[in-house]
């Protein structure tokens, strides 16, 4: 270890980028949450890869019902990583990039 730099310090973030770089404890909790199921990680997978997606698009992927699939994007709404608009009958799921962005940032900090 170098003497002129303690072990405590705090990783350095740029200023341009410290209101958005980190997520605080509980969002990131909510999210390591909501990841922790692997149907969940293959949405996020998929949803990354195509970046917009049609709910039932999405059960053709996963070997699920049409109702868990829809549990699992709530789970994902609800931790910040997926954002879904309704367009006529049906609700169209897309990527956060920006909370997944964020969320890997914080990880990359512990």
């Amino acid at each position: 270890m170098n003497d002129s730099t303690p072990a405590t310090d705090p990783v350095q973030i740029p200023d341009n980028q410290c209101n958005r770089a980190l997520l605080d404890i509980t969002a990131f909790a909510g999210i390591c949450k909501a990841l922790g199921h692997p149907a969940r990680v293959r949405i996020v997978e998929h949803l990354k890869a195509i970046d917009n997606c049609i709910c039932g698009d999405i059960v053709q992927i996963l070997p699920l019902a049409q109702s868990t699939v829809s549990q699992h994007l709530k789970v994902l709404k609800a931790a910040g990583l997926v954002i879904g608009e309704v367009e006529g009958p049906r609700t169209c799921y897309c990527l956060d990039r920006e909370m997944l962005e964020r969320f890997k940032r914080t990880t990359g900090s512990i």
